[in-house]
């Protein structure tokens, strides 16, 4: 292997090591260290620190990544979520983002990080103010005289986003089987509807076995 070069451009020095920095964390193998991403993006142990001043900057860069990823998933689960079973559904694209990228989620949440970063706090920020716009909208067309006031919209997009997280690393953990998507899908829709007191549907895995059923006996 060559000797590690600084012949980037700034940019692409920059996205070199948040792309090293990611596939590290994905590898696993223990702490990411700037000396590493620096030896995976093939510059000097230097280089990285040109665009992070020290590790918590980078692991907030990645995490930023993260949360805009994150937020597209929400986005693409449900392009205009307006009721609690929309809820619902992003509830669940979350856990899945989770269980698709458990070393970049913990990063984003678990990782020490720099409380500075304006870049991460941005992204959290577009994500905070999403799950608030998506509580609110849901339940003023579901909601009815004992519903929140507006005074409680803060307070419900809160319980919202904490159980949905709680649930995220509930499975990543280990706590509850991951193993099968549908079941972790039914798993986490009747959690948001049993905590938003609404009834739930019936589970899509039971569903799908009583479609089943039908089918056999005709």
């Amino acid at each position: 292997m060559g000797k590690p070069s600084d012949s980037y451009h700034h940019g692409d020095a920059r996205a070199a090591c948040l792309r090293a920095a990611r596939e590290l964390l994905e590898e696993g193998g223990g702490g990411l260290s700037v000396r590493a991403v620096a030896r995976r993006a093939g510059v000097s142990a230097t280089a990285p620190y040109r665009h992070f001043p020290d590790r918590e900057a980078l692991v907030s860069a990645v995490a930023a990544q993260g949360y805009r990823e994150l937020a597209e998933r929400l986005a693409a689960a449900h392009p205009a979520p307006a009721t609690p079973e929309d809820l619902a559904d992003v509830a669940v694209a979350y856990v899945q983002f989770a269980l698709a990228h458990p070393a970049l989620f913990r990063a984003m949440f678990s990782e020490p990080c720099d409380p500075g970063n304006a870049e991460r706090a941005a992204a959290t920020a577009a994500i905070s103010a999403y799950v608030d716009g998506l509580v609110r909208r849901a339940f003023r067309k579901h909601g009815s005289e004992a519903g929140p006031g507006a005074d409680d919209f803060e307070a419900l997009s809160t319980a919202v986003w904490a159980l949905v997280h709680g649930l995220a690393f509930l499975h990543l953990d280990g706590k509850f089987d991951a193993s099968v998507p549908e079941v972790v899908a039914d798993r986490v829709r009747g959690a948001v509807h049993a905590n938003l007191g609404v009834a739930a549907p019936r589970p899509r895995t039971e569903q799908r076995a009583r479609t089943e059923q039908s089918s056999e006996s005709e």
